[in-house]
């Protein structure tokens, strides 16, 4: 590696060209997400973990979603889908001046790891320096995976697609990932050999590794977690990611300093950040962007996403944190209120059935139950700024714009559409009106009685 970390002598190459028909989806499959992005930005922030001098993501005709999602990397396209061989071949220009090693990905493995590539890396360049090592795993279902022919020790003598294996070939139960360590010297000259005598007719990257021993190089095997190595091809394999995925965030929330109360019920996103003493209660669900501080609860059926809640703060249950959201230290957001692109500061309390939105609750506050804060006017949304320990009673709204100074008092049942000053005790209601008898006559026209309501 160079002084600043990167290793000059890495390249990766990720293959995201597939449509994945088997998702039955109109969105590439590597963009379908997994703990809250999608699987191709795991596969990349694996990699990058690496520090590879070079890395080029392969993409198909028309992805530019998915070159959005592996951006900075750049991306080269397959423009027909002839096979993985092919499609790794398209990397070539921007890797084969290099030498070093060419570490191949695959875009649908969201749960791999940095530590299982490095191991894959580090039997590449052990003192025999087999020229293809391959990354193997024993699933449940071995299903259309590859399988790896094993010589003595780890050495490989060739990967066998599913669809050209014999039935003796189908009970090996180590199976091909897809991942490969390649010596870049060796890896295009490869390449250019590969033909397309199968079963599919396409170009198989897989066929490396018996071309290579026929060049007479050693080819060796690595084997990996099941639950890393797994490919994601149909809705439910998706699902079996995400679980994997959620098992892993919530063990590193835990090991971290948080307590959560019903682990199996509680949805975390791939940049959740849990402080030490968190408690978070059953059924919460983290989208991305989150991070609570020390001592801070997440009580039940609460869903926070894109917002930061400050130390000793309490949030739930049945809250809800929109993007933007910052609660702070000690503060309290409780039952059925929603906050959206606000600060709730130190001390402050929303405490139940409210919604506060582009907005400032300063320290120490109170909003009352049923408080709004009205901020859109069919063409544009504005802020409402209350003061440090304000008073907002029950029932009232705010019409952005609005200011509520420090200290000042609002009367519940309020519809505030002007500044308070500081201090000062606003009440704005209409009058009341009773007639007398009104409601009797009311119904007689109606034509019915009292009713039952």
């Amino acid at each position: 590696m160079d002084d600043g970390g990167r290793d000059e002598g890495l390249g990766v190459v990720v293959l995201a060209a597939g449509r994945g028909e088997r998702m039955r989806s109109a969105r590439p499959k590597v963009m379908h997400e997994v703990a809250g992005r999608p699987m191709i930005a795991h596969v990349t922030a694996a990699a990058r973990a690496l520090a590879p001098a070079r890395a080029t993501v392969v993409v198909g005709p028309g992805m530019d979603e998915v070159a959005a999602a592996a951006a900075p990397w750049p991306c080269v396209a397959q423009t027909e889908r002839l096979g993985t061989a092919d499609a790794a071949a398209r990397a070539r220009a921007r890797h084969e001046d290099a030498g070093g090693d060419v570490l191949v990905l695959c875009g649908d493995t969201p749960a791999i790891t940095p530590e299982t590539l490095r191991r894959a890396l580090a039997r590449r360049r052990a003192a025999d320096a087999p020229a293809v090592v391959a990354l193997g795993f024993r699933p449940e279902d071995s299903g259309g995976y590859g399988r790896l022919r094993m010589g003595a020790g780890d050495e490989l003598e060739e990967i066998v697609e599913a669809a050209d294996a014999d039935a003796d070939t189908l009970e090996i139960g180590l199976c091909n990932s897809g991942v490969m360590a390649v010596e870049g010297a060796a890896l295009w000259t490869l390449l250019e050999r590969v033909g397309s005598d199968n079963a599919r007719g396409e170009y198989y990257l897989t066929d490396l590794a018996a071309l290579a021993r026929a060049a007479g190089r050693r080819c060796a095997a690595v084997e990996g977690p099941a639950e890393e190595l797994a490919g994601v091809n149909t809705r439910a394999e998706l699902a079996r990611a995400e679980a994997a995925l959620q098992r892993r965030l919530r063990a590193r929330a835990m090991a971290g300093g948080a307590t959560l109360i019903d682990p199996g019920s509680v949805r975390l996103s791939y940049d959740t950040e849990l402080g030490r003493d968190v408690t978070v209660e059953p059924c919460v669900f983290f989208g991305p962007g989150v991070s609570v501080g020390d001592g801070a609860a997440i009580r039940a059926f609460s869903h926070l996403e894109g917002a930061r809640v400050a130390a000793g703060a309490t949030v739930g249950p049945f809250a809800r944190l929109r993007p933007d959201s910052e609660i702070g230290a000690g503060a309290r957001v409780g039952n059925f209120v929603e906050v959206k692109a606000a600060i709730v500061e130190a001390g402050a309390r929303v405490g139940h059935l409210s919604y506060i939105g582009d907005a400032r609750v300063g320290e120490g506050a109170n909003i009352g139950a049923g408080t709004i804060t009205c901020n859109y006017d069919g063409f544009a949304k504005h802020r409402t700024e209350i003061g440090a320990g304000a008073f907002i009673g029950s029932n009232t709204a705010l019409v952005a714009p609005v200011s509520i100074g420090a200290g000042a008092m609002i009367g519940a049942g309020s519809a505030i559409a002007a500044d308070v000053a500081p201090d000062a005790l606003a009440v704005e209601r209409a009058a009341r009106k009773a007639v007398a008898g009104g409601a009797a006559r009311f119904r007689r026209r109606r034509g019915g009685g009292r009713g039952s309501g």
